[in-house]
């Protein structure tokens, strides 16, 4: 009797085992990936005509479905003079979250991530040279790096568990602070050059980004 009751209760007790496994082996290959690495092509959209061509490397690492910490470095090609603004090179260094929901095949969500923007030749200075001809000064031009939030939305796509499609469109909040700008004015009566110096008043602009891109996930 006592064997009966010992092979009731395994037959009864394997069924519910059976599933448990099954689901736990379910949910370890349908684990995401916690690291991506990723490559984007950038454009970044200046005063709605001036737009500059660029490519990104990006990092994140996966917090859960919902939840992900990223770091972007982006770099754009160097333009001396696009409509009627000197920039030079450009280069933007982001850190901040990604959240938003994740389906089978796709994920949408939002992202803020601020960092800083730099410009190679953000602004330029007079300089005097020492001599006495008609212009006895140089035009030097200087780095400028400012405060910058990238924040905007997601679109991601997943052909494979391993691999995805990313789009990225964001307004680059981008803020100039005030500085002392040296620089030189003609005197009305005698016509000298005179240097002066002023200070600029901050700002603060928003500029257009566009980002698509693939990452691998690990």
């Amino acid at each position: 009797m006592k064997k009966i009751f010992i092979t009731l209760m395994l037959v009864a007790i394997c069924p519910q085992i059976q599933p448990s496994q099954t689901f736990a082996q379910s949910a370890t290959q349908n684990a995401l990936p916690r690291y991506e690495y990723g490559v984007d092509f950038t454009t970044l959209t200046i005063n709605q005509s001036q737009t500059h061509l660029g490519t990104g490397h990006r990092f994140t690492i996966n917090l859960n479905r919902q939840l992900a910490l990223e770091s972007a470095a982006i770099f754009f090609s160097a333009c001396d003079i696009c409509g009627g603004e000197v920039t030079g090179t450009i280069t933007e260094g982001l850190f901040g979250v990604k959240a938003g929901q994740r389906f089978k095949k796709f994920g949408i969500f939002g992202k803020a991530r601020p960092g800083f923007i730099n410009y190679s030749k953000g602004y330029f200075e007079l300089s005097p040279t020492g001599g006495t001809g008609l212009f006895p000064f140089s035009v030097v031009a200087h780095h400028q790096t400012n405060f910058a939030a990238d924040l905007g939305g997601v679109v991601e796509i997943y052909p494979s568990k391993r691999m995805l499609v990313r789009f990225d469109g964001s307004m680059l909040v981008d803020h100039f602070g005030s500085r002392n700008v040296r620089t030189f004015t003609l005197d009305p009566t005698t016509g000298a050059i005179i240097p002066f110096t002023y200070r600029s008043q901050p700002y603060t602009r928003g500029l257009f980004q566009f980002s698509a891109g693939v990452g691998f996930r690990f």
